[in-house]
């Protein structure tokens, strides 16, 4: 192995989980703060709702600008999901500003705290190998990643909003392969997702593994793979 393309969201800001759980332990760490009794409190399928509905706005509109860090993004989107919920009838106007404050809080500091465990992994990794990233985002990757102190680390990056392909289309992984200037069997992939990082990897003939964590449905929490890790730092022992 000469290199290595990292996924970004999932991979090194969530230790796998799926973005969807850590807003929806957002959005109950705010009830419980708030004091909101449980019949007063959106479930998680109309959470779901929402959370659908906000990732197509952000795909829609141009709602993320370049400069917006994490924090600003997830106050956009945040806030466009809890709009919904107020459109629905259920969250009170008068709460909406608050939660989407709270949540954007929340998540934001779940970020910063993993990618402060991923951090010293990417530090040894950089020392051995040159690495990309490939991301499907929104846009604002490089001000997340300068944020985040993790930007250094990656000889280039690939995102989706910018080069116009996504996930799971290969393409977006060809060009991270043909960045680091390597054949595809030299280049090992890590990322959170077998259908959207892992799958199309492999059909390039790339190494993998996976970094399993919850996923967005009980069907891929199901799924299995040879290559599996469930710590980001256990790259490093995979390499070793």
């Amino acid at each position: 192995m000469k290199g290595i393309i990292f996924d970004y969201g999932g991979t090194l800001d969530s230790r796998g989980v799926h973005w969807s759980e850590v807003i929806w332990d957002g959005y109950l760490n705010c009830y419980d703060r708030l004091g909101v009794d449980a019949a007063q409190r959106v479930s998680k399928e109309q959470f779901r709702e929402a959370y659908v509905h906000a990732e197509r706005a952000l795909a829609r509109e141009r709602i993320v600008l370049p400069q917006d860090n994490f924090h600003d993004l997830m106050l956009k989107k945040v806030r466009v999901e809890v709009e919904h919920l107020v459109e629905l009838g259920l969250v009170p106007e008068a709460q909406a500003a608050h939660m989407t404050t709270m949540v954007a809080q929340y998540c934001y500091d779940q970020a910063r705290a993993c990618t402060n465990e991923a951090r010293p992994v990417l530090e040894t990794l950089a020392t051995r190998y040159p690495m990309m990233l490939v991301s499907n985002f929104y846009g604002n990757i490089e001000s997340v990643l300068h944020d985040f102190e993790l930007r250094h680390f990656f000889k280039g990056v690939i995102e989706s909003a910018v080069v116009g392909v996504r996930k799971p289309n290969p393409t977006i992984f060809k060009l991270g392969i043909d960045a680091l200037e390597m054949e595809a069997r030299d280049v090992l992939v890590v990322g959170d997702s077998l259908r959207k990082d892992i799958v199309p990897a492999e059909s390039l003939g790339c190494r993998v593994l996976w970094l399993k964590g919850k996923g967005w449905t009980a069907e891929e929490d199901a799924q299995t793979h040879p290559h599996t890790i469930t710590a980001i730092g256990q790259v490093l022992e995979h390499l070793d």
